[in-house]
């Protein structure tokens, strides 16, 4: 009698099913997931992340709803005369960002705006050719000047102090949340940081009834809870004050020796799964770049250069990439988060802490915008900012005398527009959210949910205002760091 075949048994580990859904194979990854949470008993973890899979799928699947007619008719709103030939050829080089999803070419919908950001050649065929929104502080200006200035005249690192009142809300679309339920909700707050942002102040909230994270909290918030009416928008809004610090450190390359990697400084030149990874492709890229450079401040000089040169475009949603520096040292193009994790993974790879920082950018005239950052620790300086995104300033037409020591400005510097909300990445709530975050790894925008589910993008929006209040006596710069 011949014997009974044994079935194969399903590979339902989450490495395996992680790989699927990145490769774009759903209806796999699906089968895995019923499998795993069908069979042997389970962690309520590992059943958590298995679920989580499920809805990464889902998230991908809104930011890949283009089809290739869908991407050409978006183009061609700014391109009317682009070809099928001229199509093929910038998808052939890689210029639309796209998946293949159960055998579906997929684009991601940001795709017809990041084609201007990556190619100069589609950017001066537009129809109407535009500037880009840039944050000002991209671009060289007095305030890098007056903060370089101020230091150098008080010797000090922290300078120009100014007080801002700002307004944050969150508004959940009209019965998103059935009435009568309670919509929970975290909008980000900022972290008291000793010469860079302090004092600060709440004002006011809607509802009043609120509850501030400890400072202590990595990724800061105030919470909130309100009862869903039929028909209208659920609203909440805090207003606070703090004050505000720009940084500049003259540092002095053969001044900067390795630094003792103490306990505290650890986890900050140290692999952190899933996002901060010493991979043999970011190895052989840090070793192309580094050379046999061994100074620590010349060391992050080029990996700073090498990562300003890969182009800005619209980001995925952070929950559905499983490793973003890697993600942005293949895709060849990054936001300022992703530009953020990759350089943040180079200098920990070359021995130099890195850490992350993140919050909301502003501007003279209303602009803002939410902006990831970081910083690094040079020995004998400690702690220094450092923004890839802002990258090296070049003096422009209106270039003065000393613009071309502020080249690195933002390697070793800070504006002061910018509040800071997290000091890490991918950090618990106080209080903890329940259901899954709509951005696993980043805090900006904020996060609500119910006891139905997380609330994700396309139900709620945000709003950020801030206001520089007139000038009070202050010391200009009493915090040395």
């Amino acid at each position: 009698m011949a014997a009974t075949p044994v079935a194969a048994e399903i590979d339902t580990s989450p490495g395996r099913i992680v790989a699927l859904v990145d490769a774009g194979q759903f209806q796999a990854a699906e089968t895995d997931i019923d499998a795993a949470l069908n069979g042997a008993a389970l962690s309520a973890d590992r059943r958590r992340a298995l679920q989580f899979q499920r809805e990464r799928m889902r998230r991908i699947d809104l930011d890949f709803s283009l089809d290739a007619d869908q991407l050409k008719a978006r183009v061609r709103e700014q391109i009317p005369d682009l070809s099928d030939a001229e199509f093929a050829t910038w998808d052939a080089h890689g210029l639309f960002e796209h998946m293949l999803i159960d055998g579906h070419l997929r684009y991601f919908k940001r795709a017809p705006s990041n084609l201007f950001r990556l190619s100069a050649e589609a950017a001066a065929r537009r129809k109407l050719p535009a500037p880009f929104d840039d944050a000002p502080m991209e671009t060289l200006n007095q305030h890098h000047r007056d903060i370089r200035d101020a230091a150098l005249a008080t010797h000090r690192s922290s300078v120009l102090p100014r007080r801002v009142r700002i307004t944050q809300s969150l508004t959940v679309n009209a019965d998103s949340v059935p009435a009568g339920q309670t919509v929970r909700a975290w909008i980000p707050y900022p972290r008291p940081l000793p010469g860079q942002q302090e004092d600060i102040r709440y004002v006011d909230s809607e509802p009043a009834q609120h509850l501030i994270a400890p400072a202590s909290t990595m990724q800061r918030t105030v919470y909130f809870e309100k009862i869903a009416q039929a028909g209208q928008p659920t609203k909440f809004s805090v207003t606070y004050e703090l004050t505000l610090y720009a940084q500049y450190h003259a540092i002095d390359a053969d001044k900067v020796v390795s630094a003792t990697i103490t306990p505290a400084l650890a986890p900050y030149v140290a692999e952190r799964s899933p996002h901060v990874m010493f991979s043999e492709p970011m190895r052989v890229f840090s070793r192309q770049i580094v050379g046999d450079e061994s100074n620590p401040y010349r060391i992050a000089q080029k990996l700073f250069a090498a990562v300003d040169q890969i182009p800005w475009a619209g980001a995925r949603e952070y929950s559905t990439l499983s490793n973003i520096s890697d993600y942005t040292l293949h895709a060849g193009h990054g936001d300022c988060g992703e530009q953020t994790l990759l350089l943040i993974t180079l200098l920990r790879m070359n021995g130099i802490p890195a850490r992350w920082q993140s919050g909301a950018i502003f501007a003279d005239g209303g602009y803002n915008d939410i902006h990831d950052w970081g910083e690094l620790y040079l020995a004998p300086y400690g702690w220094v900012p450092m923004d890839v995104t802002f990258g090296q300033l070049h003096p422009g037409a209106h270039a003065q005398n000393g613009d071309a020591a502020l080249r690195w400005f933002y390697l070793g510097g800070l504006d002061a527009y910018r509040v800071a909300f997290n000091s890490d990445y991918a950090r618990q709530f106080a209080p903890a959210k329940t259901h899954f975050r709509s951005d696993t790894v980043d805090n900006q925008r904020g996060e609500v949910e119910w006891q139905g589910g997380n609330l994700y993008y396309n139900q709620w929006s945000y709003d950020f205002a801030a206001n520089v209040l007139p000038q009070q006596p202050a010391d200009a710069g009493r915090h040395t760091r």
